[in-house]
């Protein structure tokens, strides 16, 4: 898909060192989708794809992205037998995600019975930086991508409430101990030991500092820097806030066999109440007007690409 112009220029290989602004989207095949019923979805799903590429034509013309391919695919799993690329965004639907991909590789009889540390911790999904790059390559040009994004605000709240305000044996440690060590004055010495209990404040100051302690995490970070909607032409755009109706119709897209449908349990804490508007709102209370306006501007370019309404 390189412009005749870039196949004179350059050799096949130096396009593995820069990757550039991915083509018109190609028309989807739904050539195995049945029935009537997805003819919304459909709709949705052709203004989600232009708005995106019109968004990155506009904004790639004023600033080239260049960056490693092999960086640039290492949150993409993939699931060969139905030729599928997911970029995995925390918090946006990812877990059970990953349950499908292992039942449409054969690897699971149902995503229902498949445990949150066997989804996460148990290695059965290759992830695209394993092939080489021929086949980094075949992949990214024949395969079906997709992404599945989120309110970045919710997304934010609902990873903060995952990783801080649940028993964590990694995240309080790791961040929570860095986190109250820097932000929090007279902190006492059991939460300086344990580094539980850190406030939403908190977090956010983490967050917005440019010398954090500890580095990012992909549970927050932005989406343009986890999957790269404009250098990698994604096919099919996924929103939480349409999760399931979306993630069917991909599956029908794709061929999935007629009784895998996308799973509606909620992988973890399954007793809290989920994260929408209404509680991020009562988070965003504990901020200055600044702080808010600052996260804001973080996650500017994820509310621009997704077409979300500011908060």
């Amino acid at each position: 898909q390189l412009s005749d112009q870039q196949k004179k220029s350059e050799s096949p290989l130096s396009w593995f060192r820069g990757v550039y602004l991915p083509p018109a989207p190609h028309p989807l095949n739904k050539t195995l989708v049945k029935g009537g019923k997805w003819k919304d979805v459909d709709s949705t799903q052709e203004k989600r794809r232009s708005f995106l590429h019109d968004f990155c034509k506009k904004y790639n013309s004023r600033k080239q992205l260049r960056t490693h391919l092999v960086h640039l695919v290492s949150r993409i799993y993939v699931e060969d037998r139905h030729k599928v690329l997911y970029c995995e965004v925390p918090k946006a639907g990812c877990s059970n995600w990953k349950r499908v991909l292992m039942v449409l590789n054969g690897l699971a009889a149902s995503a229902h019975n498949i445990s949150h540390d066997d989804v996460h911790y148990g290695k059965h999904l290759r992830k695209l930086d394993s092939y080489d790059l021929k086949g980094i390559y075949t992949r990214l040009n024949t395969y079906t991508k997709t992404i599945f994004v989120r309110d970045p605000m919710e997304r934010l709240v609902s990873a903060f409430r995952d990783k801080f305000e649940h028993a964590n044996s990694y995240y309080h440690p790791v961040f929570g101990k860095a986190i109250i060590k820097k932000y929090r004055h007279n902190a006492n010495e059991e939460a300086l030991k344990t580094g539980s209990g850190v406030k939403f404040k908190e977090f956010i100051q983490y967050l917005l500092d440019s010398h954090r302690p500890v580095g990012m995490d992909i549970h927050w970070e932005q989406v343009s820097k986890l999957c790269y909607p404009c250098l990698i032409n994604y096919d099919f755009i996924g929103k939480f806030e349409t999760l399931e109706e979306d993630a069917n119709y991909f599956l029908q897209l794709v061929g999935a066999p007629a009784e895998l449908k996308f799973p509606k349990f909620k992988d973890r804490h399954s007793s809290d109440e989920r994260t929408s508007a209404e509680v991020v709102r009562q988070y965003l209370k504990e901020l200055s007007k600044e702080e808010r306006q600052l996260t804001y501007d973080f996650y500017y370019l994820d509310y621009l690409m997704f077409n979300y309404t500011s908060p």
